[in-house]
This record gives C-alpha cells, sequence and structure tokens, in this order.
C-alpha cells in the first residue's frame, strides 16, 4: 500500500470516529472561537462547490460512503477526496461538516492540476501548475493560511494538523502567511529542495492556550488512538518523505516503460540519470541523519523501503540499488547499521536495522562487514530465524545468503557459526521467499565455499535438502537449487552421495521446459545477472562429466549472455575464460548443453564450433575426425581420416586397434583414448539403433554401465535376449572383460526375467524376501509435491531406500516400471493432501495414476501408510472396489512445524511397532518392536539429522519436547486410534 493510501485510509477513520464524539468536536469549536475572535467558520452539513465553469468542473470532491459504484474507495466514512480537474478559469470553494471544521477558498487564472485529499486538520495534495497568478486562502481548526505566487511550479504538500510539509520547484516569487491561534511562531528549514514549518508555542495568552490544548489532548485520546500509533511508528515527516520517494520513483518508472528491453544500455542508462539522481541524493540525505541519529528506526525504515524499490526497478534497479548501497557504506551509515544489531536494548531497532544491513549487501559492503561485523551480522541472522515471525526469518536466512557470497575464508567462518545449519533447517519451510533465500545461499555456497565447505555441506546432508527445494512449484527456488547441486557434482570426490541423492535427476526437466531469455527476465533475482566472480565458480561445472551438470550450467551461461549483451558487457566471458569451455560444450555430443552453449556464443559475437551429434553409431568419417581433434588427439587425425573411421566403427573400437591400426605407439596415450571413448559411449544416444532401451536398462545398473550397450546390440542381444545370456557370451561375443561388471549384468538378467510380465501371483511370500525397496512414495502433484519431498529427505536421512517419482507420464502412457517399484517396496507411503482422491472417485477404468497406484500396493500386499494433510476422506461407497480397503487404514496427520515427531510416527509404523490396519489398532505393539526392523536396519539411525537453530544453543528440557500428533484413524472416532507419544 502506498503511504498516500495509508494517509487516506487514517483520515478515513479519523472522519468516522468524529462523527460519534460531538461533545469533545464541540468544545474544540468553543475553545476555536475562543482563541481566534476575528476568524469565522461556516459549519454546514454537506460540501458545497462553486465554480465559474461547469462544464469543465469534473468531480471534483467524493464523499468516500456515497453510493457512487465508480468510487475507488471502499471506507465507509466522510473522507473527502479531491481529483484531478483541469480548469481554465474558476473559482472554488470547500465547506466542510461540522466534524472536518475545514474551510478553503482559491482562486486562479490559468492551468492547473490538482490532486488531494483533506480531512481535519490535515491535507495530503499535490499540484501540478502553469499559471501567472494564483491567490488561496484556507482557515481550518485554529490555523489560517494565505499564499500568492507568480510562477511555474510543481507543489507537493502534506499537512498534519499543526504541521506543514511541501516540496517545490521553479519558484521565482511567493509569498505566504500563516497563523495559528495555538501558536504564533515558525521555523523553516531547507533539505534538498523541501520546506518544513512546523509551529511553535508562544508564551501569549496563556489560559486560552492551556484550555485549547487540553481540548486538544482529549480529542485526540479519544478519537485518534489508531492514527496515533501509526505516527508513533512513522513521523509526519518520514510519511512526507516517504510520498515524495513513491512519487520519484513512479517518475522512474513511467521512464523506464519507454525501453521496449527489460534490461537497458549504457546509453540508455544516462538518459535515466536525472531521476536516479534525485533519488540518490535522498538516500544520501537520510543516511547523514542516521549517522548523527543512529536509533531513528524512521529513518531505517525508510532507507529500506527505497533501497527495496531501487532493486526492483527493472531497468535501472541494480545501478540505483548498487549507488545506494554504496552511498550507505562511504556515508558511514554502514558502521551504523553494524552499531545498531549489536545493541539489545530494543529488537526493533535491531530487526530494522538487519532489515536495511540484508538490502545493501553488495560486494563492497560484504567486504566492509567480514572486516568489521561478522559474527555480529551472523549472530543477529540466527536470532532472527529464531524469532520463528515470517518477515524475520527471511531477513535472517537473507543475510547469510549474502555472507555466503563472499569468500572461502568467510564461508567457513559461517559454517562454524552454524549458518549452513540454520539454513538447512530452513529448507522445510513453506514460505516461498525463505525457500529462495535458502536456495541462493546453498547456490553461493556451492560456488565460494571451495572443496572444504562443499564437503561440510555433504556431511550435513545438504544434497538431499536440496531434493524438496528442486522439487518445489516456484522456479526460482528450483532453478537455484539445480544449480547448487551441480556445482557439488562437478566436484568429483562428492559426486557419488550427490548422486544417491537423487536432486541430480531433477536439472535436465528444468532446463528443458524453460527458455534462457524469457527466464532472465521472469524475476528480479536474476534480471541483472551475476557478477564475475560468481560467474567465474560456474565455469569448471561446464567441463563436468556429468550431463545435467554441463547442461544447466551452459542454460546460465546462454542466460547470462543475453544479460550482459543488453548490458554491453560481453568482454566478462574472455575475463573469466569462459569462451574456450563454451566452445568446447557447443561442439560436444550432449544435445542439451551443445544447444545452449552454441545460443551463448553467438550472443557474445563468438564463432560457433562444428556441431557433433549425439547419435554416435550415425557420425561421419568428418564428426570423428572433429571429436578426435577436441578430446586432444589432434596429431592422429590423418590417421583416423586415411582408415575412414566412422561412428559404428569407433564403438567398436579395442586397444589393440589404436596400436596396430591407428598407430599409437604410447601406451599411455592409449589409455587417455580409451577413457574419452568410455565417456563418450556413456553420452550417447543409441535410439537409433535400440529400440527395445537397452541403454536405460543398464543405465539403471549404473551410468558406467551403459558403454557396454553398443557391444550387446552388436552382438545381436536386446533387452528381451538378455534373460538368456551367459557370461561367455558376454566375455567372448560381447567384450566385456570386467568380471564383477558380467557378473552384475547376469543378476540383474536374472532380475528381469522373474519380474516380467507382471503378475498378481509373483508376489508370493508375505515376508518382502523380493522386495527390494524399502518406501514407495505416491502423492498428488498438484498439491503433494512438496510434502513427498520432505518425507523422501527425512525417510533417507534414517536410512531407508526410497523411491519418488520425480517426473509424471502423460495420461494414457502408465509405465509398468512404475508398478514394477511399488510391486518390489515394503512399504506404499501415501500422500493425501486435500482433494487428493476425487479424481479416483467413480474411476472405475483406473484412468488416474493415484487410483492405479494404490490397487497395485494393495495387491502387491505392501505396508500402507497414509500421511494426511489437510485432507478428508470421502464417502467409502464413492470409491472404486478396487481401493475401498485404503479407507480402513490408520495414518499419521502431518502438522508442519512438528515434522520430526510426524516422521517418527511413520518409522514406527515402517518398523512393525504399529499396524495400519483398522482391525489390528489397540492391540499389543508389533513383535518388531525389541528385534532389528523388517529391513534389518537399526532403530537408531546413523544418519545425522540436522537440528532446529533454536535447540542449537541450549538443551531440551522436559517442557521444550515437542509430542508426536495422535495417530488419525480416517473413518474410525478419535478414541479408538493409537495415541502412543514418541
Amino acid at each position: 500500500m502506498r503511504n498516500s493510501e495509508k494517509v487516506s485510509e487514517i483520515f478515513t477513520r479519523q472522519i468516522s470516529s468524529n462523527k460519534s464524539s460531538s461533545a469533545t468536536s464541540s468544545s474544540m469549536q468553543a475553545s476555536k472561537q475562543a482563541s481566534n475572535n476575528a476568524r469565522k467558520v461556516k459549519i454546514e452539513p454537506f460540501v458545497e462547490i462553486q465554480s465559474d465553469n461547469g462544464n469543465n468542473n469534473q468531480a471534483i470532491i467524493h464523499h468516500i460512503d456515497s453510493d457512487n459504484e465508480d468510487s475507488s474507495q471502499s471506507s465507509s466514512s466522510n473522507a473527502v477526496v479531491v481529483s484531478k480537474f483541469d480548469i481554465p478559469k474558476q473559482k472554488n470553494r470547500i465547506v466542510l461538516d461540522g466534524s472536518s471544521n475545514f474551510k478553503t477558498h482559491k482562486s486562479s487564472s490559468s492551468n492547473q492540476e490538482i490532486s488531494m485529499m483533506m480531512s481535519n486538520d490535515s491535507k495530503v495534495a499535490e499540484c501540478k501548475t502553469s499559471m501567472h497568478s494564483m491567490k488561496a486562502q484556507m482557515q481550518s481548526n485554529g490555523f489560517s493560511a494565505s499564499k500568492m505566487l507568480v510562477s511555474k511550479e510543481d507543489h507537493k504538500q502534506i499537512q498534519f494538523g499543526d504541521t506543514m510539509m511541501k516540496h517545490q520547484s521553479s519558484c521565482k516569487s511567493s509569498s505566504a502567511s500563516m497563523t495559528m491561534s495555538a501558536s504564533s511562531t515558525s521555523s523553516k528549514t531547507d533539505m534538498n529542495m523541501n520546506m518544513i514549518t512546523n509551529s511553535a508555542s508562544f508564551g501569549q495568552q496563556q489560559n486560552k492556550h492551556q484550555a485549547k490544548k487540553s481540548s486538544l489532548t482529549n480529542f485526540m485520546s479519544t478519537n485518534h488512538s489508531k492514527f496515533n500509533e501509526l505516527l508513533q511508528s512513522m513521523s509526519p515527516k518520514m510519511l512526507t518523505f516517504s510520498t515524495e520517494v513513491d512519487m520519484e520513483f513512479d517518475e522512474l518508472s513511467s521512464i523506464a516503460k519507454t525501453f521496449k528491453s527489460p534490461i537497458i544500455s549504457k546509453t540508455e542508462s544516462i538518459n535515466m540519470k536525472g531521476s536516479m539522481n534525485k533519488l540518490e541524493n535522498k538516500m544520501e540525505n537520510l543516511c547523514k541523519e542516521l549517522v548523527q541519529n543512529r536509533q531513528n528506526v524512521d529513518l531505517l525504515l525508510m532507507m529500506t523501503d527505497m533501497i527495496k524499490k531501487a532493486w526492483s526497478v527493472p531497468q535501472c534497479g541494480y545501478d540505483l540499488g548498487f549507488n545506494m548501497s554504496r552511498i550507505i557504506r562511504e556515508t558511514d551509515a554502514l558502521e551504523a547499521l553494524l552499531i545498531n544489531i549489536e545493541t539489545g536494548d530494543e529488537w526493533k531497532l535491531q530487526f530494522s536495522s538487519a532489515q536495511l544491513l540484508e538490502q545493501c549487501l553488495v560486494s563492497e559492503n560484504r567486504d566492509y562487514v567480514v572486516e568489521h561485523g561478522l559474527e555480529k551480522v551472523v549472530c543477529i541472522a540466527k536470532e532472527c530465524v529464531n524469532k520463528k515471525q515470517s518477515e524475520e526469518v527471511q531477513v535472517g536466512v537473507g543475510l547469510l545468503e549474502h555472507m555466503f557470497k563472499h569468500s572461502e575464508s568467510t564461508c567457513k567462518e559461517v559454517i562454524k557459526s552454524n549458518g549452513l545449519e540454520t539454513i538447512l533447517y530452513e529448507c522445510r519451510s513453506t514460505n516461498i521467499f525463505v525457500l529462495r533465500h535458502c536456495a541462493s545461499a546453498l547456490a553461493n555456497l556451492s560456488l565460494y565455499g571451495g572443496p572444504d565447505s562443499q564437503e561440510s555441506m555433504i556431511k550435513l546432508k545438504a544434497a538431499m535438502w536440496l531434493f524438496p527445494l528442486a522439487f518445489n512449484n516456484d522456479d526460482n527456488i528450483k532453478y537455484y537449487a539445480c544449480l547448487a547441486i551441480t556445482v557439488l557434482v562437478a566436484n568429483q570426490e562428492l559426486e557419488a552421495e550427490v548422486i544417491k541423492s537423487g536432486t541430480l535427476d531433477l536439472c535436465e526437466p528444468f532446463v528443458l521446459s524453460h527458455n534462457p531469455e524469457e527466464f532472465a527476465k521472469s524475476s528480479t533475482s536474476h534480471i541483472h545477472g551475476q557478477s564475475k566472480k560468481w560467474l567465474a565458480g560456474l565455469v569448471p561445472v561446464l567441463m563436468s562429466k556429468r550431463e545435467e551438470a554441463r547442461s544447466l550450467a551452459a542454460f546460465h551461461f546462454a542466460m547470462e549472455a543475453w544479460i550482459k549483451k543488453t548490458q554491453e558487457q560481453t568482454e566478462i566471458f574472455q575475463e573469466i575464460n569462459a569462451v574456450e569451455a563454451l566452445k568446447k560444450v557447443a561442439s560436444c555430443p550432449n544435445a542439451i548443453a551443445s544447444k545452449y552453449a552454441a545460443q551463448a556464443l553467438r550472443l557474445i559475437g563468438e564463432e560457433v564450433p562444428h556441431k557433433l551429434s549425439q547419435q554416435v553409431p550415425l557420425w561421419t568419417i568428418e564428426d570423428v575426425k572433429e571429436w578426435v581433434k577436441q578430446i586432444g588427439f589432434g596429431l592422429y587425425c590423418q590417421e583416423f581420416l586415411k582408415s575412414r573411421v566412422d561412428g559404428d566403427i569407433l564403438l567398436q573400437l579395442n586397444e589393440e586397434m589404436l596400436k596396430d591400426d591407428i598407430g599409437i605407439k604410447n601406451g599411455i596415450l592409449r589409455k587417455r583414448f580409451m577413457r574419452e571413448l568410455a565417456n563418450l559411449k556413456q553420452i550417447t544416444d543409441y535410439s537409433s539403433c535400440d529400440p527395445t532401451n537397452l541403454a536405460s536398462f543398464l543405465s539403471s545398473l549404473g551410468q558406467e554401465y551403459t558403454k557396454y550397450t553398443y557391444s550387446l546390440l552388436h552382438g545381436a542381444i536386446d533387452r528381451n535376449t538378455l534373460v538368456a545370456v551367459n557370461e561367455d557370451l558376454l566375455l567372448n561375443e560381447c567384450q566385456i572383460p570386467n568380471t564383477i561388471h558380467r557378473m552384475k549384468i547376469l543378476e540383474a538378467a536374472e532380475h528381469l526375467r522373474k519380474i516380467s510380465p507382471i503378475s498378481n501371483d509373483s508376489n508370493k511370500d508375505d515376508d518382502g524376501n523380493n522386495k527390494i525397496l524399502d518406501v514407495f512414495i505416491s502423492y498428488r502433484r498438484s498439491n503433494g509435491s512438496q510434502l513427498a519431498s520432505l518425507l523422501k529427505v527425512h525417510l533417507q536421512l534414517r536410512g531407508f531406500s526410497v523411491f519418488l517419482d520425480v517426473e509424471r507420464l502423460e495420461a494414457g502412457k502408465f509405465d509398468n516400471n512404475l508398478l514394477n517399484s511399488i510391486r518390489q517396496a515394503k512399504h506404499f507411503v501415501l500422500v493425501l493432501t486435500a482433494n487428493a482422491l476425487d479424481r479416483c472417485i467413480n474411476d472405475d477404468e483406473q484412468k488416474d495414476w493415484v487410483h492405479r497406484e494404490i490397487a497395485q500396493a494393495l495387491n502387491t500386499k505392501c505396508n500402507i501408510i497414509p500421511i494426511m494433510e489437510s485432507f478428508q476422506w470421502p464417502e467409502a461407497e464413492h470409491l472404486p472396489e478396487d481401493i475401498k480397503p485404503i479407507c480402513h487404514f490408520n495414518g499419521v496427520r502431518w502438522i508442519h512445524d512438528y515434522q520430526e515427531a510426524c516422521v517418527d510416527k511413520l518409522e514406527r509404523f515402517m518398523r512393525g511397532e504399529f499396524n495400519t490396519k483398522q482391525s489390528d489398532v489397540g492391540g499389543s505393539v508389533g513383535p518388531h518392536r525389541f528385534g532389528l526392523p523388517p529391513h534389518g536396519l537399526p532403530p537408531t539411525p546413523g544418519a545425522q539429522n540436522i537440528r532446529s537453530p533454536s535447540q542449537q544453543r541450549r538443551s531440551c528440557s522436559v517442557d521444550n519436547v515437542r509430542q508426536p500428533p495422535p495417530l488419525i484413524s480416517p473413518n474410525q472416532p478419535p478414541t479408538t486410534a493409537t495415541t502412543e507419544s514418541t
């Protein structure tokens, strides 16, 4: 809400309140008459407008409680709004009712445009006039003023009782007089073309003055309590200043809208410099005043509001926000903020300072903070998070996000102070702004923290907590979580742990569904691009062996290339040595990565190299020659050309051929070539010669097994005939020398033979001997994805293997592999969010996926555990026959603030301490109470749990223990459900 709207709302309440206080109003009128006998005030029960030109005088004044349907106000009161009007020549007289006690008279002889709000003794007005002469008189509640001026004028004015503030420009000649019955002295102060005139009391007419003061005090105390509360939070001076700032930002935005592109060039930026300078000067004045009075909360709020608006201006927001942040540092206001956040006297002052600090932490300001107050900032950040209020948590994680964007040493210090644990704990939040800060913080830490910090992230299970972020529906959260995981996987020492988290699988779907240029425009968080240091940290990801990492890195560089081209800063890519890396990716067989790398090169004016298809079996001789050159074997290009090696022959090469036919005598060089060839085989698209998708089956065993795809296909073995192979065939016909790999392929083939085709009879043992997966999570994608992803992380941290289908198939293409996964799972966790089963009602043909999953879980005797959040069970008779039994299972009611307790209850179900069947509830606990659970894991998991930041600094007392939520029986009274506490 704009400040002028806030004032209008307050004045509306004020007049409405005045109606019920006629006695007080009468006493005030008597006081005013006694203090100024020469003054006459006309009290009429209506508003009167008189004009010499009725044709042009449009709706100048509207009552807020009018029945006019076009009124833009919704409040019910007698506040008056004077709208904009254009009057060539007129005289106006306005008289309000007794509660308002206001009278004004104006005359002018030229054009003018006025926007005004008036109530009681208060007025907010903006006037733009072009005139030869004007004369105005006004009387209101002990106040009288007259003014004459001859000039062109832009006039902005706010008046609160005895205080009037105004801003005017291009004023050549003016005269004004003012009298107040309460006082007759005035003071004037200039600040950046602003004039503030405040009344002060004289000692004359002491008795009359005291009488009026008493009457005014009584009036304010009875009718203006809410108004006074707002004035206490922001003074009239600051409110006026804020209104002027709003006008300046409106002017800047109107200029910005004339540019077609959301990002402007340096030349266009010069044209906006005038408006930007005005706002920067205002910020400088506020900073100087803050240094003199650093505990002024009004100043802090005003500065925070200004810099937030500055960052949000699409075209020039980065320059404006950066300049304001620089001013805060250069005027010593940054030092004042660090002093304030350390002061423990008043939380409001601390938090207001932290708010402003979080908005102005650009690179140089981060340097200053790290040198003079890193520990202070980390402490206030954790304190904000511990307050558990959404606005304060946002500021806390925002500060940590900035601190992770400095250097390796700084990142280590913040991690030592439990900053990383604080971020990871907030990854379970439902607040979208908190999650955005968390995702950006983890991306910053992975880029700036170095190997040691990345290792700390893995130890604290950051890769797992990135999963719910990357699984979020918000694109910004998803994107920065994917960036963080791709940077981590580029570190080969951490690759295994990162892949285990499953987060990496979410990267390519994001890249395939977004366009770099459109995504750059979608949010102010990245519309202005990243810094050189930030981008330099992303260059090694382009060289990662993982396709997902290279694809996302290339996507980001394509986005940055568009931004930097518009900003005329494309030289940055040469400075960080990104051009050569982009050229290598643009020519690689990775279809997605090469596409975006080539796009980035074209945008920055670089030559795009020869593009290699990902379908290596179809490569020509020239393609093979280009690839050999790219991997550093250019000396042997002619030998490959001479031997006419195409894609088919390349995939069949062995070390002996390299030695005898190509002439690579050096054994180490041959090993290097075979390593590059193995990597090529792993990323090859075999769809042109693999109709049964054998490559996908081998990939399920491990990425390294895909290199055998072409050898198997060349030996006439596909997915259907794989079940009949033996070790001799794999060794002699398919050229698979690794004994362990042959053994694993044969085991997988035997398992494939057992589970295909699917039949209900295949689940012969109830003990789960064939069930190799602990948990399958079923959820409704429209509103259950966040809860499903959180459950996945919680269960993985407790040592369970979990399957969560991250990319749903299109309707009508339900994959039998998904049903196989349910069949292999011991436990079926059914996430029931609002209306989750509505699409199952009357779905007798099993068209709905959740319906199919539940039916498969019932048929294969899974341990079904419903997890309910905002869910109401439908009537059982409305559900299809094959899933009606689901209504007779007990479950856990999910409470977001008590996640650990909910997962504890879920784990008890899984370990056999409770039976989910309703008929068994109320009996003794399950047979695994004192022994190992069915999956063989010990009751206490070895995985490290992330504690709440508030628990990091205090021991847990009995009062602090959170009791788990009760066990819920869907169609049974709560008294029959199990309610054992953890």
